[in-house]
């Protein structure tokens, strides 16, 4: 177990989450082998707090996300919610729980059905739940709209008929009519423009202070993630690099990647200059993911140990958690 965690403190705990994708081959289709998209993670997220998830692309970002919700059917590991364990649940059992958890999609276009008018998507999971009567679906769905910036008519509209900020709203409305407590945003703003970001990020917010809400944010963007997260996860090939409180991550990274991710943040002053730490080579195929301490290859200060031995995930300040052999150096 990660932490030593109060059950009334925590929503969610992540506990061993591994999740393996097979490659077939052969006229047998043989699991020939395996992509470690999720290898071996823990964590937990506190009641009402957003624990931001940073990471280069096809570090497991957005797999631990879905897998968290089912989407995904794990290999190996549990997710609790509350006491409830997800990946033990049976269909029905499942189904109830799913009103208290929801995913914002990067993609709102791809996510909404383009013959369907936004309003009947935002009902959509009130129909399914049999929430209430039409009439009060129909009051649930137009008050939502309201509470991410659109106006009741747009409920008539189709989703091509939207800008790319309004249909992450559209999104956004689909998941909080449930009124959920635990949200997965799978990088909700990274295909917005900038202005156009803040005021996405800023709904955001404002929904989880109203309803009290849970995110689990999942980004690219540093900068973002430092906007809106309390907590910050760092992953790299499938596996939990660093975790922190925001402030303290961004002001003394533990573990060398998350070194290199932060100096890599745009500095607004002209007449200062951040130290860049340039990372050498490409990132891993977790197909084929290198032994020991997965960064290895990548690392500035890598030694002979890190390539043999797996670095343990664990607590070096309180609350300040690194995958690191030599973490204590930057202390």
């Amino acid at each position: 177990m990660l932490e030593n965690t109060n059950s009334n403190e925590y929503l969610v705990k992540v506990e061993h989450l591994k999740k393996y994708f097979p490659v077939r081959a052969g006229v047998m289709q043989r699991v020939v082998a395996n992509v470690q998209a999720v290898d071996d993670v823990s964590f937990a997220i506190k009641k009402g707090e957003t624990l931001g998830m940073v990471g280069e692309s096809g570090c497991g970002k957005t797999t631990v996300g879905r897998t968290m919700l089912r989407l995904v059917e794990p290999t190996s590991g549990s997710v609790l919610y509350g006491d409830k364990d997800i990946f033990k649940l049976s269909s029905n059992e499942l189904k109830t729980i799913r009103r208290d958890m929801q995913i914002i999609f990067q993609d709102p276009y791809a996510s909404l059905d383009p013959r369907v008018p936004i309003g009947e998507s935002v009902m959509e999971g009130l129909q399914i739940h049999r929430v209430g009567t039409h009439k009060e679906r129909v009051e649930i769905m137009l008050e939502t709209l309201k509470k991410v910036g659109l106006e009741t008519y747009h409920a008539r509209r189709y989703p091509h008929e939207f800008s790319g900020g309004q249909r992450q709203r559209i999104g956004i409305a689909r998941a909080l009519a449930l009124r959920p407590k635990f949200v997965v945003c799978d990088e909700p703003v990274s295909a917005l423009d900038v202005s156009i970001q803040s005021q996405v990020l800023n709904i955001l917010k404002d929904l989880q202070r109203e309803f009290g809400l849970t995110y689990l944010f999942i980004a690219h963007n540093l900068s973002v993630v430092e906007h809106i997260s309390d907590r910050v996860a760092v992953m790299y090939l499938g596996k939990m690099a660093e975790l922190a409180d925001r402030d303290e991550l961004y002001r003394r990274p533990l573990h060398p990647y998350s070194q290199a991710l932060m100096s890599a943040i745009p500095v607004a002053d002209p007449k200062l200059k951040r130290k860049r730490l340039i990372l050498k080579g490409d990132v891993p195929s977790p197909l084929h993911p290198p032994s020991g301490c997965r960064f290895h290859p990548r690392c500035p200060i890598a030694q002979e140990i890190c390539s043999v031995e797996v670095p343990a995930f664990r607590e070096l300040v309180p609350g300040h958690w690194a995958a690191c052999h030599f973490a204590e150096t930057f202390l």
